[in-house]
């Protein structure tokens, strides 16, 4: 993975030090919490399609992808850098039928496909292992607690992973799904631990007119980079947060307002990417720096999701993308244009000057383990939100969903990366309040 672009490789790993281990069994198993929703986003709207495929042409080749290469050492071993191994004894960890809280959007063996392969992958970092996902442990560690997952279809999708994950070891009579502030907040409850997982719907982290959960496709995007309080204050006294916020800037520029909406003094204009995104990151670090309680809050950043649209990247067909496609990228290191490198260094630089400020924000780096799984999206099997026409049954890589993924999946992977985190965290935590009697 040499000569890809540098970003600092302590906000990628994960100590796993002797000691560390040492007092996670001193001090117990801990636990998590996540819910998800039967309701789905629609589909991207064409021109956003449209708009994300220039980009990634504009962005191709000059731009090489971030490292993920790490020297592995007795202290440290970077989980985000490693292989898929196929293992269908270990996987999935989940069955999508079983799963009481699937959402159509994701549930591809239900929408037809017959290739299960895609569940049976396993994540192996180089020179490590990556914990096992113990729901019980999860439920313990978040007893009494909120974990909130905010962001667009992609963090509920990792969201809906996490409730199926976990939703198992809790008996019926134990678990509830709710909704609340016209869907936007999505919450799952596991009563016997007073826990909750939960999503909020806040696709571009500040305000928008996409805020709307269901009615979001709107051919011109705006965004109100400097507030953010409509959305924070659902979520100001979680536990755990978990953010995400990038397919839906893939675009060359966005459409800026100051002032409010409906209000005939605002002032709109078009700023160019990726300073728009970086104007409301800052925004959204400024919000934390001043309402997280450091004590308390673990804050976490997915990166980037990867897209597979341009199968020639890959050493497909030109003209196809992972339509029809069964097996993951062997090719360590590959990087296709789905994943924009200058995005990526925008949220290192708004998190390293939100260190510096002395608020950690952890970057779960999910983006080139998930650049390999060229497979494992939905493609057309999942819900379609409006009647097919001719021409698109004709044709199945024009609606073909290139950027959600099927569970179970993917963004089990990722959930098992937040919860070796979360332990970890906590352990360091405890490590540091030992320390200091």
């Amino acid at each position: 993975m040499a000569n890809k672009a540098q970003i600092a490789a302590a906000s990628w790993g994960i100590k796993t030090s002797f000691h560390s281990l040492l007092a996670l069994l001193v001090t117990g198993v801990l636990i998590g919490v996540v819910y998800l929703t039967r309701d789905a986003e629609q589909p991207l709207l064409d021109e956003d399609r449209a708009a994300i495929l220039r980009n990634s042409a504009e962005t191709a080749s000059p731009t090489p992808a971030p490292s993920t290469s790490t020297s592995t050492t007795e202290r440290e071993c970077n989980l985000f850098s490693g292989q898929w191994v196929f293992d269908n004894v270990s996987y999935p960890l989940y069955k999508e039928k079983e799963c009481t809280y699937m959402s159509d959007q994701l549930a591809c063996e239900k929408f037809g496909r017959r290739d299960l392969r895609y569940q049976q992958w396993r994540w192996q970092p180089h020179g490590c292992d990556l914990p096992r996902f113990n729901a019980t442990a999860l439920l313990e560690r978040l007893r009494n607690k909120r974990l909130v997952y905010v962001g667009d279809s992609l963090n509920r999708g990792q969201w809906v992973s996490m409730v199926c994950l976990v939703e198992s070891a809790i008996p019926p009579n134990l678990k509830s799904m709710s909704s609340k502030h016209n869907n936007s907040l999505l919450i799952f409850k596991a009563s016997e631990y007073n826990a909750t997982i939960e999503y909020y719907w806040a696709p571009l982290l500040v305000e928008s007119n996409s805020d709307d959960p269901v009615n979001h496709r709107v051919p011109d995007r705006i965004v109100r980079v400097q507030a953010i309080e409509k959305h924070a204050r659902h979520w100001s006294d979680a536990d755990i947060l978990i953010f995400d916020s990038y397919l839906w800037w893939r675009r060359s520029q966005m459409k800026v307002l100051w002032g409010s909406f409906g209000s005939p003094d605002g002032i709109y204009k078009d700023v160019m990417m990726p300073r728009a995104y970086e104007m409301a990151l800052n925004t959204w670090s400024d919000w934390l720096e001043v309402h997280v309680n450091r004590s308390k809050t673990q804050v976490f950043f997915v990166s980037m999701s990867p897209t597979h649209e341009r199968a020639e990247e890959w050493d497909g067909d030109e003209g196809q993308n992972c339509y029809a496609e069964t097996e993951p990228i062997a090719k360590e290191g590959y990087w296709g244009s789905g994943s924009d490198p200058g995005m990526m260094r925008v949220v290192a630089s708004v998190i390293d000057q939100l260190k510096a400020r002395g608020l950690g924000v952890q970057i779960l780096n999910i983006t080139q383990l998930s650049e390999y799984r060229k497979e494992a999206h939905p493609t057309i099997h999942r819900r379609q939100w409006e009647p097919l026409t001719e021409e698109q049954k004709a044709k199945p890589t024009s609606y073909a969903d290139c950027f959600h993924w099927c569970l179970p999946g993917v963004p089990d992977v990722w959930n098992e990366l937040l919860y070796a985190h979360i332990f970890q965290n906590r352990t360091q935590r405890l490590e540091n309040r030992v320390e200091g009697l």
